[in-house]
């Protein structure tokens, strides 16, 4: 099957003439040619991104994923391939209701009426490793029933072990695939598909951010029934709501267009800053509104979050070290921003910071004072990463959904609201924050953090300090002394053997010459 699946790739990659990619190394370049006299009848008038593009698509839902995946590396792709790549779409045809209805009763045992009182067997919705179909329960709950493709599993296995030996080829055979790391790059796209494998994680993550944004007016997490889930099979609270692609549709329903862009840039720094745990596939597919009125009367719009498979999580070392850059950044100290990344140690320690701030001012200068709409933050990454590889700064694998995660941002933004000043809608956010985690605030919250591990620990003290104070320390460094120093006289005792045997030596010489 392997075998077959192979000969499939390699012949889709010629027919699309990825093999490009790989003789314009030097040393396969004399095969270009003769490959090009057999393939003749190939038609490669579309640019090399365009057809890789085709190729990904061509070849089924796993290497489109992996082609999305890819998109976000834009510290590894030539600019052309990441741009094109980033149009990838997930549109996959939905398999037969037949097997959902067998893995489901596999899953619980027993016949699909006994679990649900109504299932519609025509999924709403269908993605590379599992669609989505509408049920009721035996209490009237509606829910969605979110189902794993029969098989994908080994599937993905098949095909990631041939995207490994494809690594390989680009490492030998492309002048930049050792650069590019797509080995490192493989086994990042296997860990996120690792993740959505197994449903009960996802429902977990789901799970999480619902906590997190408990009673919240800007952000809706469907709830999970823990009862009807497994690694396969995930039911959650069915969401209502208009696709946030809908603009036309979100102002016909009277809601605040520009409010609902400012709300979604707090709903990101809230995740990022103060939960450290974030939805890192915020593509418009995933994202709902939900038209409510508030006490006023008004009409606002609520965002709800769909699919958590992919999630993004950042230590209190990686907040701090995010939340200074930006606030350095908004405020344009830019001299603040390079010593960060020296203090960091991302940057060589005998970078100097004076060239170091000029290449970031460069790059940064142009983007403020200009609306959404007139800028590109994969350009402004794109060129950002072209300036730290320079300098030798290390791209932390941590950031790299981060970065993913603000290319969505933007692409919401300017469906929603082209005029968005973003940075007037997070710089006092970040300030409110920075304020909390190194004010009387965030001093209090450290404190009450730490108070049980102390309220354990003070008790004991005076118990431990009398351990401490008993125990035989002289008597003991006695001993280490006494025995250094019966090591030292049986060092000098061999010492005076030696020197005795020589003498000895020496005379004997001696005699012999007389």
């Amino acid at each position: 099957m392997r075998v077959l699946r192979l000969i499939r790739i390699l012949s889709v990659g010629l027919r699309y003439g990825l093999d490009e990619f790989f003789l314009g190394h030097e040393r396969v370049q004399g095969l270009r040619a003769c490959i090009n006299a057999l393939l003749f009848w190939r038609v490669l008038t579309a640019p090399r991104a365009v057809r890789l593009r085709r190729a990904l698509e061509a070849l089924g839902p796993i290497f489109v994923k992996f082609g999305q995946v890819l998109s976000t590396r834009r510290d590894l792709l030539p600019p052309d391939i990441a741009d094109e790549l980033a149009k990838l779409q997930d549109r996959v045809p939905p398999f037969p209701v037949e097997q959902a209805v067998a893995m489901l009763e596999r899953v619980y045992g027993r016949p699909l009426t006994d679990v649900f009182a109504e299932f519609d067997r025509t999924p709403i919705a269908s993605a590379s490793v599992a669609q989505v179909h509408i049920a009721r329960l035996r209490d009237g709950t509606e829910v969605a029933v979110k189902v794993l493709r029969p098989g994908i599993a080994t599937v993905i296995a098949n095909d990631l072990a041939l995207l490994d030996a494809g690594a390989t080829l680009v490492e030998l055979g492309w002048a930049d695939g050792r650069r590019l790391r797509p080995h490192e790059v493989v086994a990042e796209f296997s860990k996120h598909l690792e993740v959505e494998l197994d449903l009960l994680r996802e429902a977990s993550n789901a799970s999480l951010l619902r906590r997190n944004f408990k009673d919240s007016p800007l952000l809706l997490v469907p709830e999970i029934y823990w009862d009807y889930c497994s690694t396969e099979v995930m039911v959650m609270q069915r969401m209502r709501g208009t696709p946030v692609s809908g603009v036309a549709e979100l102002r016909a329903q009277g809601i605040d267009i520009p409010r609902l862009a400012r709300a979604g840039v707090e709903i990101f720094f809230t995740q990022v800053f103060r939960h450290g745990f974030f939805h890192a596939d915020m593509h418009p597919g995933n994202i709902f509104v939900d038209a409510v009125k508030d006490a006023a009367g008004n009409v606002r719009g609520r965002y709800i979050a769909l699919d958590f498979g992919i999630m993004g999580t950042l230590t209190e070392v990686d907040q701090n070290y995010l939340a200074q850059n930006f606030l350095a950044f908004f405020n344009r100290d830019y001299r603040r921003v390079a010593q960060a990344h020296l203090d960091a140690g991302w940057v060589p320690p005998g970078t100097r910071v004076d060239e170091f701030e000029s290449a970031i001012r460069a790059v940064c200068e142009p983007i403020f004072a200009r609306p959404l709409k007139e800028i590109s933050f994969g350009r402004f990454l794109l060129r950002l990463f072209q300036t730290s590889r320079r300098f030798g700064v290390e791209i932390q694998p941590q950031l790299v959904m981060l970065q993913k995660t603000l290319l969505n941002i933007e692409g919401l933004g300017r469906q929603l609201d082209p005029d968005l000043d973003l940075w007037q809608t997070a710089k006092p956010f970040l300030e409110r924050w920075m304020d909390e985690q190194v004010g009387w605030r965030g001093l209090v919250r450290t404190i009450r953090r730490e108070a049980p591990f102390w309220a354990a620990t003070l008790p004991q003290l005076p118990r431990l300090a009398h351990r401490l104070l008993a125990e035989d320390h002289p008597a003991a460094l006695q001993r280490a002394l006494e025995r250094l120093a019966e090591e030292n006289a049986r060092r000098n005792h061999l010492l005076g053997a030696l020197v005795a045997l020589l003498a000895a030596v020496a005379v004997l010489l001696a005699a012999s010459q007389l």
